[in-house]
């Protein structure tokens, strides 16, 4: 069971705006191919980012996915080479319990930099991340916690 949704529209007017028909129109994440390991995550709005501007952009998703499982956030090679866009924290790992929390239902937001000498514009719709699901393993040691999440990010 895994998944991506879109996050409620009273979500999306906390973390986006109140906007009824971008809410509608933004589509889910998908593969490229049947080959294709990771997931498209799409931009919302049109981007515009000045050389070494860093950026906090919303997604509007959340996954769901088996609690051995991991969801890595990752630049796509096209935005990397095109671009010379790059995550901040290069790889965003995105774990199960972050599904519907308290705080934000589980909204999984990025965060980029331009590290181009130039103005790098891209459009609403353009791929600019994907996602990847992974199994994980754990330590024969491991001290199961069951803690709640309730961390904003």
């Amino acid at each position: 069971m895994r998944d991506f949704e879109k996050i409620s529209f009273e979500q999306f007017k906390k973390d986006v705006k109140d906007d009824e028909d971008l809410y509608k129109a933004y589509q889910l994440p998908s593969r490229g191919s049947s080959s294709t390991a990771g997931y498209d995550i799409f931009l919302l709005e049109d981007l515009e980012i000045a050389p070494n501007e860093i950026k906090k952009l919303p997604t509007g998703l959340k996954a769901r996915f088996e609690e051995d499982e991991v969801l890595f956030l990752i630049v796509r090679s096209g935005t990397g080479f095109k671009y010379n866009i790059r995550l901040c924290n290069q790889v965003a790992v995105i774990d199960a319990d972050y599904y519907n929390n308290k705080n934000n239902e589980g909204h999984m937001w990025i965060k980029i930099q331009n590290e181009s000498e130039k103005t790098v514009s891209i459009p609403r719709g353009e791929a600019v991340v994907q996602g990847v699901f992974m199994k994980y393993l754990t330590t024969d040691s491991d001290n199961n916690l069951h803690k709640e999440r309730v961390g904003k990010y």
